[in-house]
């Protein structure tokens, strides 16, 4: 879910002038275009407007299956949300006349609008202008989850749409289904190609993995949930000056989800050094959220579900190509982590 932007100053066309006066007051007179489109059907520009008296401001102008009026409104409503518990995000705008135009722009049929000109910069613009402060998120990750886990604890339930790490559901039409699923499908397709001498570990490892998620299914949706950011990447953490921790932007993977599927599914890295960002995870998020009984007993079967699969688990299978004690290693580590009685419910209580 990373961004690859494409970032290039442009004129201001009569269009883009007239686009930009339906939304605020002043004149246009520069305008920096931010490209972070995903493929034909995911287009995303972002142009970053300066008026002639120095003030800044955002339009968004989108073309794909999750951006649309319903789910922008329910973007705006988030950002108050975190705002209120002392988060800065910036705020998103309809336009003067409360609404979200669609326009003709670049072959595309596109929806607008905009944002508030973030009063702080990203942790990875931090990372690069050299500040050593702003180099990694480990130095915030206490203050990322007690944000979130004070999220959490509001049990907002002002989305009816999904996040994007949504489990058992789609983020958006064209999902086939949820991408937890998609990564072990993309792992089960590849595991079935190696060697014969394998094969029985492999269909052990997805027999066990399919029946861990089909238990889980019967109990997931008694879990509470809230309303969450739902990226929580270099590039979307606001950082000050002086380095410290403000808040987030970015909200377009932003829904509703279970809090515990968010806490494992933004901590990711090689099967021990994950497990360990988890565990610290559930340990902050105590102090903020009070986890439910059905919480407790779900962590185990929902970190099966989640982890032992993941995407990264195939590129480690296909980085050990026709080494066989490579293969070998990869699916015991998997096979391990697919059924190790890791006590969560000590650093949830």
């Amino acid at each position: 879910m990373n961004k690859m932007n494409n970032t290039k100053s442009t004129h201001i066309e009569p269009a883009i002038k007239e686009l930009f006066s339906h939304f605020f007051d002043g004149e246009p007179v520069s305008a920096e275009l931010i490209d972070t489109s995903r493929g034909e059907d995911d287009f995303r520009n972002t142009l970053i407007i300066t008026t002639d008296g120095g003030k800044r401001f955002v339009l968004k102008i989108v073309s794909n299956d999750f951006t649309f009026p319903e789910r922008i409104q329910m973007w705006q409503r988030t950002v108050e949300e975190y705002r209120d518990l002392g988060y800065y995000c910036p705020r998103i705008f309809c336009d003067k006349s409360g609404g979200f135009p669609l326009i003709e722009y670049r072959g595309k049929r596109c929806i607008v609008y905009a944002e508030e000109f973030s009063i702080f910069k990203p942790m990875s613009d931090r990372a690069a202008d050299g500040n050593d402060q702003a180099v990694s998120a480990k130095a915030y990750f206490d203050d990322i989850w007690c944000m979130s886990a004070k999220l959490a604890a509001k049990k907002l339930d002002h989305a009816e749409y999904t996040s994007g790490y949504c489990l058992f559901d789609t983020f958006c039409p064209s999902d086939r289904t949820d991408e937890v699923m998609e990564n072990a499908l993309e792992w089960k397709e590849y595991a079935f190609s190696l060697p014969a001498e394998f094969l029985e570990q492999v269909q052990r490892i997805w027999d066990a993995w399919s029946a861990n998620r089909e238990a889980l299914k019967e109990r997931y949706f008694l879990l509470p949930t809230s309303v969450f950011q739902a990226d929580l990447n270099p590039t979307n953490l606001l950082i000050d000056e002086n380095g410290a921790f403000r808040g987030v932007y970015d909200f377009n993977l932003c829904g509703r989800d279970v809090f515990l599927n968010y806490l494992m599914r933004e901590n990711y890295a090689d099967f021990e050094e994950e497990l360990e960002l988890i565990l610290r995870a559930l340990t902050i998020a105590k102090e903020h959220y009070a986890f439910s009984e059905d919480e407790k007993a779900a962590a185990l079967p929902l970190y099966r579900c989640v982890k032992p699969l993941w995407y990264t688990r195939v590129y480690d299978l296909k980085q050990a190509g026709g080494d066989t004690v490579g293969i070998k290693h990869c699916l015991d580590r998997i096979e391990h982590y697919l059924n190790a009685d890791i006590d969560f419910i000590s650093y949830m209580a």
